[in-house]
C-alpha cells in the first residue's frame, strides 16, 4: 500500500495524516448489540452506582436489553467473561466492580490480576471488554467515579462492537 503524504500534515486542520487515509469513525447506536454485564458484589455500594451509570447509558444509547451476571468479587470477573465471550450470546461485554486499597499487598494483587485476566479474555476471545474496576485508595474516591466509569463503560462496548465487527 502507498500513500501521498499530506501537505497539511502538522497543521491544525490535517495534524499528521495522510491523502489516503481511511478512518473508520466511532459509532454508538447501540440498537440490536447484545450487551454482558458482570459485577462484582464486593463493595456492593459502589458496584450499583457503576450499575445505574452503564444500564442508563445503554439505554440512551439503544441498547434493548443486556444480561447481568454478578459474582463475589473482582476476581471471579474474568472467569465468567471468558464464560459469556465463549457463549457466543454477546457482542460487548462490561466489568463493573470496585477495588479500594486497604492496608496489605491484597490490593495490588486484585487489582493487578482482574485486570490482567480481562485483557487476557479480550484477547484470547476477540470479543471487547470495556473494564470498568474502579480502583481508588479510599470509597469516597470511588463515590465520585462510580457514575460516570459505568457510564464511559458502555459508551467502550458498543464502540468497540461495532468497531470489531468491520474490521472483521
Amino acid at each position: 500500500m502507498s500513500f501521498t503524504p499530506n501537505p497539511t500534515a502538522g497543521t491544525a486542520s490535517g495534524a499528521g495524516r495522510c491523502e489516503s487515509l481511511v478512518e473508520i469513525e466511532p459509532v454508538s447506536d447501540g440498537a440490536g448489540l447484545r450487551i454482558g454485564i458482570v459485577l462484582s458484589r464486593f463493595n456492593r455500594e459502589i458496584g450499583e452506582g457503576l450499575l445505574s451509570g452503564c444500564c442508563q447509558e445503554l439505554r440512551r444509547l439503544g441498547v434493548g436489553e443486556a444480561v447481568l451476571a454478578t459474582v463475589p468479587g473482582a476476581l471471579e470477573i474474568p472467569l465468567t467473561l471468558k464464560t459469556m465471550a465463549e457463549s457466543g450470546r454477546f457482542d460487548a461485554l462490561i466489568a463493573l466492580g470496585c477495588i479500594i486499597r486497604g492496608e496489605t499487598y491484597h490490593f495490588e494483587i486484585v487489582a493487578n490480576e482482574s485486570a490482567r485476566g480481562i485483557t487476557e479474555v479480550q484477547l484470547a476471545t476477540g470479543l471487547p471488554v470495556a473494564n470498568a474496576i474502579l480502583t481508588t485508595e479510599n470509597d469516597d474516591q470511588a463515590l465520585v467515579r462510580m457514575h460516570q466509569k459505568g457510564v464511559e463503560a458502555a459508551q467502550v462496548a458498543i464502540e468497540m462492537a461495532h468497531l470489531l465487527a468491520r474490521l472483521r
